[in-house]
């Protein structure tokens, strides 16, 4: 190990146990490699999974744990055979950090789909055998196969959210043809995912309704979000109303609810696309059959959607709905997240706000 990796130079916020709670952690990123990107971080999205890894929901946290995903910062270094990066380019990071590279899902730019299972950007375990830690930290070291291209137009802080919350809604809309204007998006949910699902549904030229159990996001889903109707998911009345309207849904509901209502909503041949995770799925048979309907699953994306979806944020000036907070506000950001307290991605200013105590 060189003395350069050796020394604990990198600061970040972790957690200690299953508490949640962040404090200030110094700690050591590998030596720059070869094809490595060393990327000092200006900004760093919050994303439910900081909240699920950080309080240990699914048994399976390793602390100390350092959350992030959703990365943003300047190359500040590049290793000796790096292609696709200078010196000074902005560039982001998403959910994963390394792969096989030679599946088939690698070849294919699916990165996130790899057969030997893709290296989470935090919590996982590397190749090498290390644990990866996040982007609530001034620096990472990442191999340039798994760093985006943000344009310098663009700014960091709202190109964070794109890295998670904007890929997982792109990528399954444009796999599902959901870019095809004229055609009806219903969007449940409207959180940083379901946000971010109305503005590409308006920037394909969809016609966007909006449903939701809390009435009060109405207001802002019409006149700040621009979509073209919002519907009170509880109101039996106006969800019978749009019976055989809609040609694809995008469900980002994580909290548990009933489906059948939703695929009712289909035409025939529709196709609802489950990006959130509720504790089960359940409907009735003769919903999918009868219609001819699909109900699909997806994740975040693979390397080539991630980028080409930063590259059409860019070009088309969609930018998330983002409060920019300090680092020493993470622990009450964590927690108005699980109160779903947040309009609509809160975005933390790592280069400004993280410093040597």
């Amino acid at each position: 190990m060189s003395s350069e990796a050796a020394n604990e130079d990198c600061l970040g916020w972790a957690a200690r146990d299953a508490s949640g709670v962040l404090s200030p952690y110094n700690f050591s990123r590998r030596a720059l490699g070869n094809e490595d990107v060393y990327i000092k971080i200006t900004h760093c999205g919050i994303c439910y999974a900081d909240v699920v890894w950080t309080r240990n929901k699914h048994g399976d946290s390793k602390y100390p744990l350092v959350p992030g995903h959703e990365i943003a910062g300047i190359v500040q270094k590049v290793g000796s055979q790096v292609q696709r990066f200078n010196v000074g380019d902005h560039v982001g990071v998403g959910t994963y950090v390394n792969s096989c590279r030679d599946c088939q899902y690698c070849n294919d730019g699916l990165e996130v789909h790899c057969m030997k299972g893709s290296v989470y950007t935090f919590n996982g375990v590397d190749y090498d055998g290390t644990i990866t830690k996040g982007g609530y930290s001034s620096y990472i070291v990442v191999h340039e196969r798994y760093c985006f291209t943000i344009p310098k137009n663009y700014p960091l802080a709202s190109a964070a959210p794109l890295l998670c919350a904007g890929v997982t809604v792109y990528a399954p809309m444009v796999r599902h043809k959901m870019n095809q204007p004229g055609k009806s998006l219903g969007v449940i949910g409207l959180g940083g995912l379901g946000h971010m699902a109305v503005k590409f549904g308006k920037a394909f030229g969809l016609n966007v309704t909006v449903f939701s159990s809390s009435i009060s996001k109405k207001e802002e889903a019409l006149s700040v979000l621009g979509a073209d109707k919002f519907v009170l998911s509880s109101d039996q009345q106006e969800m019978m109303a749009l019976a055989k309207s809609l040609d694809f849904i995008v469900d980002t509901a994580s909290g548990d609810h009933p489906f059948d209502p939703y695929m009712a909503l289909l035409k025939t041949s529709g196709v609802l696309v489950l990006v959130g995770f509720p504790s089960e799925v359940k409907f009735s048979p003769a919903n999918l059959n009868l219609g001819m309907r699909t109900v699909s699953g997806s994740v975040t994306g693979g390397t080539k959607e991630t980028q080409e979806m930063i590259n059409f944020c860019a070009a088309n000036g969609i930018h998330p709905n983002i409060e920019v907070i300090p680092i020493d506000y993470a622990n009450e950001a964590l927690q108005r997240v699980i109160n779903r307290d947040v309009k609509y991605r809160f975005v933390i200013d790592i280069e400004n706000s993280l410093k040597q105590n």
